[in-house]
């Protein structure tokens, strides 16, 4: 599928403007092509389908039905280490990702060559679908290896017909040289390190030396806010993109913001179901509603998953966009269920802090959660480096003290901390740090 060269926005494919019950009809259709290879190829998920009712792909008579099938968790990939939820031989692997794992043993995904060919075309329509044109230069700073971004985003580039530096994390100094020095106009990374980069850039300095041309960010692999988004455009001069994905269902590529409206990242529906579930009792929650982000694929041959609970925390919603793709969006993602911090009875997300954190003056997106227990009570710690144009910093601590308190109800003490003290990320940022006794 070639690019349209219609005014913009561009769209990768026609079906990403599919109407809805086409749509539907299609998904159906695929949902009935993963149950059989699930029964023909996954033996435990085929015991779990037929627990429910379902021995056939004809047993499958509409979407509704998928609310009834049974969970899948990231317990059954790891029980099942390395590659016992494979649906093909394992000879038919061309490659090999995982997620990180705990305890050593981390989540093994495989894919087939026509897996890894639907995946480039999932990066080509996402990365299209954030403004990458043609010809365009791309530095791409994820990290290559088991890690699916650095790969993922290099196929899309090159997919795409784009130019892709493939950097990899690391080496911050010499991050800044090629991006003036080769001209990058698209750079891809986690946002914490697009930061690290924009830090090694004024550090560089301007004198006599080129500056980077960029113009688009595409960042994922973390959570972010939107008031780190405006922090990120603001130092690099660009247009902060969203996406996301997981290793489990191909890595990025799942759901990407358009450039047109970035409100809401578009789901591939035509690859991937995606449900919103109560994390407590698996109960499928109305659209727009936070829950747990549950996806089923609907194209992959190596590993396909039926419902599987990602442990993401969002919304979707389905009204059409403004740049007139039809499908699903994701909204509010705010990290993941397990990232929730319990602070004498209160539920605290990282990100929240985030929010509350870069809405204040004086305050640089460089921050880490310290959690103690140094008595019979939970206490948390907010370090963070104030921001370059200085300032009273024990103001600036007492008035971040308040904005915590007052916007999430728990009491924090804050540490304004030297510039520079804050670890930098070379990959995805490490917010909290636990002290708590195990």
């Amino acid at each position: 599928m070639h690019v349209s060269e219609a005014s913009e926005p561009r769209i990768w494919d026609a079906i990403e403007t599919l109407p809805r019950e086409q749509l539907e009809a299609l998904q159906l259709e695929r949902l009935r092509e993963t149950v059989e290879r699930v029964i023909q190829g996954q033996p435990l998920g085929a015991r779990r389908l037929a627990a429910a009712g379902i021995g056939a792909p004809e047993d499958v008579r509409s979407l509704e039905e998928l609310e009834n099938f049974p969970l899948t968790s990231k317990a059954d990939l790891r029980e099942a280490y390395p590659f016992g939820l494979l649906a093909v031989p394992r000879e038919a692997l061309v490659r090999v990702h995982a997620s990180s794992g705990t305890g050593g043993k981390p989540t093994v995904v495989g894919y087939t060559r026509a897996d890894l060919a639907d995946w480039s075309d999932l990066m080509a329509r996402s990365m299209t679908m954030a403004g990458v044109r043609p010809g365009m230069v791309i530095h791409n700073a994820y990290g290559y290896g088991l890690f699916t971004g650095g790969l993922g985003f290099h196929q899309g580039g090159e997919r795409i017909g784009a130019t892709v530096v493939p950097v990899s994390g690391g080496l911050t100094s010499r991050q800044a040289v090629l991006l003036a020095d080769l001209g990058a106009q698209v750079l891809a990374s986690t946002p914490s390190y697009a930061l690290t980069i924009a830090q090694a850039l004024e550090n560089r300095g301007d004198a006599g030396r080129a500056r980077p041309r960029l113009e688009l960010g595409l960042f994922g692999g973390e959570p972010w806010t939107e008031a780190m988004r405006a922090e990120i455009e603001r130092a690099l001069g660009l247009a902060a993109v969203n996406f996301y994905g997981l290793s489990e269902m191909c890595g990025p590529g799942v759901a990407s913001e358009c450039l047109a409206a970035r409100d809401g990242l578009h789901v591939a529906e035509d690859h991937f179901l995606v449900e919103v579930i109560d994390p407590g009792d698996g109960r499928r929650l109305e659209p727009g509603e936070e829950g747990e982000l549950v996806f089923t694929t609907l194209r992959k041959e190596a590993l396909p998953l039926i419902r599987y609970r990602t442990g993401d925390l969002g919304r979707v919603i389905d009204e059409p966009c403004v740049c007139g793709r039809t499908m699903a969006r994701l909204t509010g993602l705010r990290g993941r269920c397990d990232d929730m911090l319990i602070i004498r009875g209160v539920n605290l997300h990282p990100s929240e802090v985030e929010r509350l954190l870069l809405g204040v003056e004086g305050t640089a997106p460089h921050y880490r959660l310290i959690v103690e227990r140094p008595g019979p009570m939970d206490e948390l710690t907010v370090e963070c480096e104030p921001g370059q144009t200085g300032g009273d910093e024990e103001a600036l601590r007492e008035r971040l003290e308040r904005v915590l308190r007052e916007g999430t109800g728990v009491r924090m003490v804050v540490a304004v901390v030297e510039p520079g003290t804050i670890p930098r990320s070379e990959g995805k940022a490490v917010r909290v740090i636990d002290r708590r006794p195990a």
